[in-house]
């Protein structure tokens, strides 16, 4: 049963391992398409000044301050 395992593993198993035709372009497009997507979202950011992102990014610093300081005094971890 196991004399010819390194044989049989040799052989080829009967299953194609090529992808067929088709599926090779949708491989492509879908490739394409999500370099493209994926950044979209930050169009917006990349158009803005580098004033504009740094005021940005200190409202956001800003906020997560203020959400984080609300948090300690209803949990009572920090008193005024």
């Amino acid at each position: 049963m196991l004399d010819n395992l390194r044989e049989d593993a040799d052989l080829e198993s009967g299953y194609d391992d090529d992808i067929p035709d088709f599926l090779d372009e949708l491989d492509e497009e879908d490739e394409a398409k999500t370099k493209t997507d994926s950044t979209d979202f930050l169009a917006p950011v990349k158009k803005m000044s580098a004033v504009q992102r740094f005021i940005i990014a200190a409202l956001l610093f800003m906020l997560v301050c203020l959400v984080g300081s609300m948090a300690l005094l209803v949990t009572g971890k920090f008193a005024i």
